[in-house]
C-alpha cells in the first residue's frame, strides 16, 4: 500500500522564497543531498526532452551554427535545451581546422548530459563534418569550447573558452590562447 505524500507547503515555501531551498539542502546528510541533485539533474534532462523540440533545435543548429569559415560558433540556449555546435574543416585527413565542446570534462557526444546529436558531412569541397548537439540547461554545467588544428598529422589546441551555466544562462568564465609549448 502506497502513502500518498503532502508537498503542498515545501513547494509553496520554495516558490514564495527561493532562498529556502538555500536553508533547505544546507540542512540536507551528503547522501540525501547527492540524490536530490541527481533527482533535479534527472528532472531537468526529462523535462528538457519532453517540453521541447529537439528535431527544431538541431535543424536550426545547422542553419545557424557554423561561420562563413565553415567552424562551429559557440554554444547558446535555445530553451530548453543548449546547443552545442561542432566539427572539423579541412583539405585532407593530415590538416585541418576543428571545434568542439566538453561538457563537465567530457566530450559532449560522450556526455550523460546528451539528449540528442545529429552529424553531417560539411557542405562543398572541404573535407570534415558538422554536428549539432543538445544538452538541457542544468545549474552548474561546465562547457569548454576547445578549438584546434592538425598541421602535418600533429595536433594542437590553439584557444579554449570555457562556459557555466547560472540561473539558466551561459556564462563565460574564461578565456585562454595555449602556445605551442602547452599542447594537449
Amino acid at each position: 500500500m502506497s502513502t500518498r505524500r503532502h508537498y503542498k507547503t515545501i513547494v509553496g515555501h520554495l516558490r514564495d522564497d527561493p532562498e529556502t531551498a538555500t536553508e533547505l539542502v544546507g540542512r540536507l546528510d551528503d547522501e540525501v543531498l547527492v540524490h536530490l541533485g541527481a533527482a533535479v539533474a534527472d528532472e531537468v534532462r526529462r523535462r528538457a526532452v519532453a517540453g521541447g523540440d529537439p528535431d527544431a533545435a538541431i535543424a536550426d543548429g545547422f542553419d545557424t551554427g557554423f561561420g562563413r569559415d565553415g567552424l562551429a560558433v559557440l554554444p547558446w540556449v535555445s530553451e530548453p535545451f543548449i546547443v552545442c555546435p561542432g566539427g572539423l574543416v579541412g583539405r585532407n585527413r593530415a590538416s585541418h581546422r576543428c571545434r568542439f565542446i566538453s561538457v563537465n570534462d567530457t566530450w559532449v557526444w560522450d556526455s550523460v548530459e546528451l539528449i540528442d546529436e545529429v552529424k553531417r558531412s560539411s557542405p562543398g569541397t572541404d573535407d570534415g563534418f558538422r554536428a549539432v548537439a543538445l544538452i538541457p540547461i542544468v545549474e552548474g554545467t561546465s562547457l569548454d569550447v576547445v578549438s584546434g588544428r592538425m598541421r602535418s598529422g600533429q595536433h594542437r589546441v590553439d584557444q579554449v573558452v570555457s562556459y557555466q551555466v547560472r540561473k539558466g544562462e551561459l556564462i563565460e568564465v574564461s578565456q585562454r590562447t595555449v602556445a605551442a609549448a602547452g599542447m594537449l
